[in-house]
């Protein structure tokens, strides 16, 4: 079977390197492997392809893509190729769940570590050349701690993992209450139990991925349920927060702070408060990212286009009904 694999994004980020690109050519000689660099160019080029390896999909770009059978993202976010005719089509589309849970985990307790630690405290004291540890003689532990992971799928298991090493009570929340509960979770509800974790978490991680039904999950009512001294740290979506909602929770003092690597738009406005609010510290959305992300990434492509070749069940298939 020739099949023709169309290759877009218009995010420099997340154009998958031409090495890649060549090593897929290697290992299937048989399929053609096209590359756009515009959504103009997509839209010349997709109505050959079979496959779109894509981590954007647009209405335009859709509606050109005649042969169209399966949709691969290389990133585990998919809400935007959401669209009402994707998500009515008979289209596969396919995800990389999973992939980057270890990466995303760790760098969750990169962020919360270095907020309770005061680490972007000391590094400004060194670059100034000043002993502040007078400063820093009352820092928090994690160790007694009671962490609350809301999402237990890939990444939230993955941080209960850690939490538990870290010698914290892990609570969780998830879609299913009656699912499976993962190892180092000593208690987990189901979507029900939100308020029950905000209230008794010193630390709130939020691992879920944007759903209708996660959207704005966190806004001024669920951030007024938290500790005065917790955190809450969100390596998942921006749009699962009200940011309005969260400046003006973080000047009132409850919750102590914020550890961001993702916002309701990206790159973050200039003009954002949370820039220079000193209980926040925020990355990029880097979390996602391992050294060797785009060598997973064709690895897990390349099995799925196996499977596709040879009529097998595809590996990560997104629900699109549940939007993920």
């Amino acid at each position: 079977m020739h099949i023709v694999v169309a290759i877009y994004s218009p995010n420099p980020v997340w154009t998958m390197p031409e090495m890649h690109v060549e090593e897929l050519r290697r290992r299937f000689p048989d399929s053609t492997f096209v590359r756009a660099a515009s959504e103009a160019e997509a839209i010349r080029l997709i109505p050959d392809a079979d496959v779109a390896l894509t981590s954007v999909l647009t209405v335009d770009v859709f509606a050109a893509a005649r042969r169209l059978r399966w949709v691969q993202s290389p990133a585990a976010g998919v809400g935007s190729m959401l669209f009402p005719a994707m998500r009515d089509s008979a289209v596969v589309l396919t995800n990389s769940r999973g992939m980057s849970a270890v990466a995303v985990a760790e760098h969750a307790f990169a962020l919360l570590l270095a907020a309770l630690r005061r680490l972007p405290e000391a590094v400004t004291a060194q670059r100034e050349r000043q002993w502040i540890q007078a400063d820093l003689s009352r820092l928090p532990m994690l160790r007694g701690r009671t962490l609350g992971c809301v999402g237990l799928g890939a990444i939230g298991t993955e941080v209960a993992r850690i939490g538990a090493g870290f010698g914290c009570r892990v609570i969780g929340t998830r879609r299913e209450a009656d699912a499976p509960v993962p190892a180092g979770v000593d208690e987990a509800w189901g979507p029900d139990g939100l308020d029950r974790l905000l209230a008794g978490s010193d630390v709130v991680v939020l691992a879920v991925p944007l759903t209708p039904e996660t959207r704005g999950l966190i806004g001024a009512r669920e951030l007024r349920l938290m500790k005065p001294t917790a955190w809450l740290v969100n390596v998942a979506r921006g749009r699962l927060v009200d940011e309005a909602a969260l400046v003006e929770a973080l000047r009132a003092g409850t919750p102590a702070g914020a550890a961001l690597d993702v916002f309701r738009h990206e790159p973050l406005d200039p003009a954002s408060p949370l820039w220079s609010m000193p209980n926040v510290l925020l990355t990029p959305h880097v979390a996602g990212f391992r050294e060797d992300y785009w060598e997973a990434a064709i690895d897990l492509f390349s099995e799925n286009l196996r499977r596709f070749v040879s009529g097998q069940p595809l590996r990560n298939v997104v629900r699109k009904d549940a939007g993920y």
